[in-house]
């Protein structure tokens, strides 16, 4: 007991920190803007720290870091689809934030609504965005109660770690629900120092032990660590590709993710926001595969892969640095699951709700929060189940979710685009995806590699551009749309 008291200790010392920063905000629920993007009102290093929290979530020390002390080299595949995800943050920044701040655009299906002058594609766009998100949220819970479990020294089984994992981010919500983004982006400067630049310098740290103390060098690394799949190989030679080009378009698909690019106070912002995002990103997850591989030498990683991040910060620094590891893991899941959480109620007042019924302020903001109570409710619950099929689910949504991709790139950058094409392309290739993932589990045998997203995405690609050839836009729409890009153009 005595033991626990020090690993829990550091966490609670955290998460009071956090409730005292979340007391002394004030609520600002004087428009639907200020509760759903904040009021547009945040600079460069609140917008960095707040994608990034969003971003990486503590699966990260668990999943990826696992992965690299399995598998090796080819985890390095989430690092090349970060970068070039902030990257395409910079490219997006002018024309998304100019369209939202002139239209006082509030989520990433109000953009869908706007360029393609439709009212139903925000209701499909808001749908595919809230369906795919509720896994990969109930996997955030999950890994939490993994966690807990770890530092709690065997003295919670797992179904008690994930109900107090639950609990605590059950808690962790009602500030949420209470501030709305304002809370969210503000906690995540917080919990983002904890997790990516506390956590970067113990990455860091534990790097030198492993090679110091352990004398782990990537030189006694068996060959296999450093293979990555190519022409020959089981898994085909367009896989790498594919888990690249994926993980690009789709990292913007996100609902939560997008919404980042309305909550600036300024196109400079984004900018800027993604020159600091590009450094912290490659030091945190370069430094996190790095300690992961290495770390795969210890007996003890290679049985327990996914427990890497404690096995190593428990033998190197005691129960001091697992407390604060357990407390750096909590604090990159919560900016997650926050982000989730914050932007579904936003879609379920703002695209399902108000696409039909005319709301004044407080009844969106009321259907908000009720719609983020709902969601929390109903992801606690289904992460307190035995769900065998739920990363299959994750694995499900994330090749969906990618569909609108296309609507959403090049609707931004292509005039051609019209709603049939969107709303057709989108569905179809949602659909297909589905298909394919639920068929072939995976794994497509005439694909060369590709994923059931990547495949899904070609047709979804070219459904866009015939339609867009085929039913041309009319003068009306011509005109309309040219002065939304002339907008962007003279700014």
């Amino acid at each position: 007991m005595a033991r626990m008291l020090i690993t829990f200790g550091v966490m609670i010392l955290f998460f009071a920190g956090l409730i005292v920063i979340l007391q002394r905000i004030k609520i600002d629920d004087k428009s639907f803007t200020n509760y759903a993007v904040g009021d547009r009102s945040f600079g460069a290093r609140f917008q960095a720290m707040s994608f990034l929290n969003t971003w990486y979530p503590g699966a990260m020390f668990t999943a990826f870091g696992g992965m690299a002390a399995a598998s090796g080299i080819i985890s390095f595949y989430v690092l090349t689809y970060s970068l070039l995800t902030v990257i395409t943050l910079f490219i997006m920044a002018k024309p998304v934030w100019t369209w939202g701040k002139a239209f006082d655009l509030k989520t990433q299906p109000d953009l869908f609504s706007l360029r393609y002058n439709s009212t139903h594609i925000r209701t499909i766009a808001a749908i595919i965005g809230i369906i795919s998100g509720i896994p990969w949220l109930v996997l955030g819970m999950q890994a939490l109660g993994e966690m807990f479990r770890y530092i709690s020294l065997g003295a919670l089984s797992f179904e008690q770690a994930v109900i107090l994992g639950v609990a605590v981010i059950a808690i962790r919500q009602i500030w949420t629900v209470r501030i709305g983004m304002k809370g969210v982006i503000i906690s995540d400067y917080y919990q983002g120092i904890l997790a990516y630049i506390i956590g970067t310098a113990i990455l860091i740290g534990l790097i030198a032990w492993l090679i110091i103390s352990k004398d782990i060098t990537f030189a006694s690394l068996a060959p296999a660590k450093f293979s990555i799949p190519g022409p020959g190989s089981q898994e085909g030679p367009l896989y790498l590709f594919s888990l690249i080009l994926t993980g690009v378009v789709g990292g913007w698909c996100w609902p939560y993710i997008f919404v980042r690019l309305f909550t600036s106070n300024g196109v400079q912002s984004l900018k800027k926001s993604a020159a600091l995002a590009v450094p912290l990103s490659l030091a945190f997850c370069g430094s996190l595969l790095i300690f992961g591989m290495l770390a795969g030498a210890l007996p003890e990683v290679a049985n327990n892969p996914n427990d890497v991040w404690f096995i190593v910060t428990k033998e190197a620094g005691g129960l001091v640095l697992l407390g604060v590891a357990g407390a750096i893991l909590l604090a990159a899941t919560m900016g997650h699951i926050d982000g989730n959480i914050q932007a579904t109620g936003a879609q379920i007042a703002n695209d399902l709700i108000g696409n039909y019924f005319k709301l004044n302020t407080r009844q969106l903001i009321v259907l908000s929060k009720i719609g983020m109570l709902a969601l929390t409710i109903l992801s606690s619950w289904l992460a307190c189940l035995e769900l065998p099929a739920l990363f299959s689910l994750g694995v499900l949504a994330y090749q969906g979710i990618i569909q609108l991709a296309v609507p959403q790139f090049m609707g931004i950058f292509w005039k051609r685009g019209n709603k049939y094409a969107a709303i057709t392309s989108m569905s179809v290739g949602f659909t297909l995806a589905v298909i394919l993932e639920t068929t072939y589990h995976g794994t497509l045998p005439w694909a060369y590699g590709l994923t059931s997203g990547a495949v899904a995405l070609c047709v979804n690609v070219l459904i866009y551009i015939a339609m867009a050839y085929l039913l041309p836009q009319d003068v009306a729409e011509k005109q309309r749309i040219e002065k939304l890009f002339a907008m962007v153009s003279n700014k």
